[in-house]
């Protein structure tokens, strides 16, 4: 493989992970493999450390490329527990407050979800990479002695669109519930698991996320990142003079 000229590689980003820490990952193997101290690599969108799946890495001059990939639509599923809210809107904060549940049916679940399809205005997580006065808006936050000095509301609502969005189970005994979400570029997950929370006079959050498409490119059809050195085996065939990056 070429990765002067370039290539495009498609990862399966695991649990736990960042995803400059699977880019890191990937950058250092196939640098070992091209015989250079590093060769340039970029990503198509980060995903957050709790959630798996489609992460796009693009190698030499193909990192051109990142700004139309970012464009493409995708796909996630995310699993929410109703009734509690975090501070990060997933499990990377512990419960901050807990909401009333016994009125919640699946029937107004999915009558709730219905309410996020289309064009919508969302407002960021306060732990995101958004920028608030040229800071990071979670480098604000973790500096701050409480997590909620910076309200939803000190951060501007962007317009994004939500495909397409359904329930894909619901177990009432344990308030939890499933969805599959067809998104733009800028959609954030855990707000939309915030909202949903709201929208049914409740709380919600991420137990679960999941990136299952990035444009045409599937999960299934991405490289485990455990395995990543055994597919780079099986299809480097870099010459010496590709090595030259």
């Amino acid at each position: 493989m070429d990765f002067k000229e370039g290539e495009i590689l498609h990862i399966n980003k695991p649990y736990g992970m960042t995803s400059f820490g699977a880019l890191a990952f990937v950058r250092t193997r196939i640098s070992k493999a091209a015989g250079v101290k590093r060769v340039k690599t970029g990503h198509a969108g980060t995903l957050d450390p709790l959630a798996t799946g489609v992460l796009i890495l693009c190698t030499g001059k193909k990192t051109k490329l990142i700004p139309t990939l970012q464009e493409q639509g995708k796909e996630y599923t995310a699993t929410l527990q109703l009734g509690a809210t975090t501070a990060s809107y997933d499990m990377e904060h512990p419960v901050d407050a807990t909401y009333p549940t016994e009125h919640i049916t699946e029937t107004m679940v999915r009558e709730a979800l219905e309410q996020f399809r289309g064009n919508i205005m969302q407002v960021p997580p306060t732990y995101s990479a958004v920028h608030i006065d040229g800071k990071r808006a979670y480098e604000i936050a973790r500096k701050a002695e409480d997590s909620h000095a910076i309200e939803d509301t000190t951060i501007p609502a962007k317009p994004v669109n939500i495909k397409d969005i359904e329930l894909l189970w619901y177990d009432d005994a344990k308030k939890q519930c499933q969805i599959r979400v067809e998104c733009g570029k800028g959609t954030y997950i855990r707000s939309l698991a915030r909202d949903i929370g709201k929208a049914l006079n409740s709380g919600a959050y991420l137990t679960q996320l999941c990136r299952t498409r990035v444009g045409d490119i599937k999960i299934e059809n991405c490289i485990e990142l455990d395995k990543f050195q055994e597919w780079l085996n099986s299809h480097n065939s870099i010459s010496p003079s590709q090595a030259q990056i």
